[in-house]
């Protein structure tokens, strides 16, 4: 065999073994989001994350930008509270990880205008639950379990 069919026949081997590689990191993946509210060490972790990745916007007590709900001369929403005076605990565990971790922009599509940058690239996954698990974990109790009854009714969707 001469070196062209070999870097072919290698390249053709890794490109079989990359595909493969990437169709089990797909069927792997978790289908399901569940936010750690609970969990004392996510919860603190996601503490840290959150006024590092969050806070300058909805703020370090997450009481949100002034007006949020009124767009502003540019068109853009100020950014939402995530106490329980907001609207965080209407949505789903996976919509609210979808909605950090994609953006509102690629999440709602169309030309929606906001300040709010998709964190992936710059969060992990497992940062990103962090973070929402400690929103949820600053929710009063009966908040939390309705956002628990939420996420099982969506769950049986």
């Amino acid at each position: 065999m001469n070196i062209k069919n070999l870097l072919v026949a290698s390249s053709a081997l890794l490109l079989i073994a990359g595909v493969g590689m990437g169709i089990f990191i797909w069927l792997d993946r978790p289908t399901t989001i569940s936010l750690q509210p609970y969990n004392t060490t996510v919860v603190a972790k996601g503490k840290q994350i959150y006024l590092e990745s969050c806070a300058a916007c909805h703020g370090v007590n997450l009481k949100g930008q002034a007006n949020w709900t009124d767009r502003n001369a540019e068109g853009i929403l100020p950014a939402p509270p995530h106490d329980q005076s907001g609207h965080t605990w209407h949505h789903g565990d996976k919509i609210l990880f979808d909605l950090t971790k994609y953006g509102p922009a690629k999440f709602i599509g169309g030309d929606y205008k906001t300040d709010m940058p998709a964190f992936e690239g710059m969060l992990g996954d497992d940062e990103i639950i962090a973070s929402l698990s400690y929103i949820k974990s600053t929710w009063p109790q009966d908040i939390q379990k309705r956002h628990d009854q939420l996420n099982e009714s969506l769950r049986q969707q």
